[in-house]
């Protein structure tokens, strides 16, 4: 049987928009897609606080489910100007993924639901 993992900031998603930020299911978890959108604060237009943002907010998700960056086996990034913006997303990646580093995919997309978002992990 899954569980859904709902951290108390992010509860709208569940209740407005149907869907949970993380579901663990016999010892595995799974992550929704993660962008800086908040309901508490709007998306930066700077692209380096928005990759912090959205880094802090899966921080959230990680410790709501009892676990840290150090725990993520797979990561795949969804980006808008992905060549114009991928050295300072990798930079600001490194601040939170450490060795071992996990596998990775970066995609190039053209938008996002939230306006004014960069990126997209999940």
């Amino acid at each position: 049987m899954k569980r859904s993992i709902v951290p108390n900031a992010f509860k709208h998603y569940y209740e407005d928009w149907h869907f949970s930020p993380v579901i663990e299911k016999n010892g595995t978890y799974y992550f929704s897609g993660v962008t800086a959108a908040r309901k508490d604060k709007p998306i930066s237009s700077d692209p380096e606080e928005q990759f912090h943002d959205a880094f802090s907010k899966l921080g959230v998700y990680l410790e709501s489910a009892g676990l840290g960056f150090e725990h993520i086996v797979e990561m795949t990034t969804y980006h808008v100007d992905i060549k114009k913006l991928m050295p300072l997303f990798a930079s600001v990646k490194d601040k939170y993924i450490k060795e071992p580093y996990p596998t990775w995919t970066a995609i190039g997309v053209v938008e996002f639901i939230p306006d004014n978002a960069w990126w997209r992990c999940g």
